[in-house]
């Protein structure tokens, strides 16, 4: 009975250590590539990529330099090869490159997942981060409307999704990354047609700025 309590605590003393064991995340080399400067693909512009390998394994490609959220948890642009092939092409796949959306990478337990960035879209949209927060300028699902998100790690729904004015076909005329400012946490979009908009980030909660200081004002 003694001999069976031993090898039972040493079996599981064997799995906590198995189950706490580091994963080993890395990067691989930088290489040149080509893909398409819009949703169009008539022209194509020079972009640098790099796999991501979690304890050997190649999980993802990668564009960009990661942005450290916690000591645990990072975020870095992901890029994707599509076969490009067409049903009746027999040969090869044709492999071509296109930006993506961004991963979340959790260094203790090696997961590389996809962030959910509601209406983000990966040829016009530049992302923005503070902290666990990312803002960006979105194009909504009819591709009408231009509008102004903030989106915050590990939650679905959208902490600002509001309309800052009409989405063009041109890829080149939404706008610009948004900037960020610490206390109190504010963030404005400047779209590339139209006025700039900020807005105050408190948790969950946001407030248009403009408002935030005629409340301040009235006091």
């Amino acid at each position: 009975m003694r001999t069976f309590f031993l090898l039972t605590f040493a079996f599981g003393a064997s799995l906590a250590l198995a189950a706490s064991k580091p994963h080993v995340i890395t990067f691989g080399k930088w290489t040149t590539i080509r893909w398409a400067a819009g949703p169009k693909e008539d022209q194509t512009v020079d972009a640098k990529v790099r796999p991501i390998y979690v304890d050997g394994q190649l999980k993802e490609f990668t564009v960009g330099v990661p942005h450290e959220i916690t000591e645990r948890l990072f975020a870095v642009r992901r890029t994707l090869r599509v076969n490009d092939a067409l049903p009746q092409e027999t040969a090869a796949p044709r492999w071509i490159w296109q930006p993506g959306g961004w991963l979340m990478v959790d260094r203790l337990s090696g997961h590389v997942t996809q962030m959910s960035l509601p209406e983000f879209d990966p040829y016009t949209s530049s992302a923005s981060w503070y902290r666990d927060y990312v803002a960006y300028c979105g194009v909504s699902d009819d591709g009408k409307k231009l509008e102004a998100v903030v989106a915050q790690a590990g939650k679905r729904k959208p902490v600002l999704k509001k309309k800052i004015g009409e989405a063009s076909n041109d890829s080149e005329s939404l706008c610009a990354a948004p900037e960020w400012q610490r206390q109190p946490a504010r963030v404005s979009f400047q779209p590339k047609a139209g006025d700039k908009f900020t807005y105050s980030i408190r948790g969950r909660a946001v407030e248009s700025a403009k408002e935030e200081e005629e409340e301040e004002n009235s006091e």
